[in-house]
């Protein structure tokens, strides 16, 4: 359990919310197979801190879309970090949407908060940062996130020691859609968990 204090510090007045958020992680989230039973003593840095770091790259006032949600990852501890970003949690499987609804339900995160059922691919709306956390290799991502993001949007991949790798095996994938990637560590003050973030914008606004 991180302190108190750093968690007031990331999540203010959501810091109670933070913290039931993980109540239900560790034991529905286990429960129903979205967490394995190891994660819970990890479940704060691993996860919550990991997740929140990416606050620092999202503008304010942002439609985030977090793609391929799973149990809420990074998206509903984004959200309780920033409480000026509303926050899409997109999933195809409608067990974990289940798990999501629930979720945002019990926690009153509605409207800033919404799930949606569905793929990337076929999601058809757009937004100004798209999300993801641990989905799916770089140069697929591209193909399935770059159609959501809006003009002046960016895609936020949260990769780990994979990302350099796979950002050159994605430049085929980055020009055909415009891009241009950097790898950014975030988080690591308060917190003491960092994040590693590919960043994808269009090259214009490199």
């Amino acid at each position: 359990m991180t302190d108190r204090s750093t968690l007031e510090q990331i999540f203010g007045e959501n810091t109670k919310t933070i913290e039931r958020y993980v109540d239900i992680l560790i034991d529905r989230g286990i429960a129903w197979g979205l967490l394995g039973p190891r994660e819970a003593e990890a479940v704060w840095p691993r996860h919550i801190l990991n997740s929140a770091a990416v606050r620092e790259l999202v503008p304010e006032g942002t439609t985030v879309v977090d793609v391929g949600s799973g149990a809420g990852l990074p998206g509903i501890p984004l959200a309780l970090s920033r409480s000026d970003l509303e926050v899409v949690l997109l999933e195809p499987l409608l067990r974990r949407v289940t798990f999501l609804q629930g979720v945002i339900d019990e926690l009153g995160l509605a409207p800033r908060v919404t799930v949606c059922r569905g793929r990337a691919e076929e999601h058809g709306v757009r937004y100004g940062a798209v999300l993801s956390r641990a989905v799916a290799p770089l140069a697929r991502l591209i193909g399935w996130c770059a159609p959501l993001r809006s003009d002046d949007g960016q895609l936020l991949a949260m990769k780990g020691s994979s990302a350099d790798r796979e950002i050159t095996e994605a430049r085929p994938v980055l020009a055909e859609h415009d891009l241009t990637a950097q790898v950014i560590t975030v988080g690591g003050d308060a917190a003491g968990a960092t994040a590693t973030v590919v960043r994808m914008v269009p090259r214009q606004m490199r």
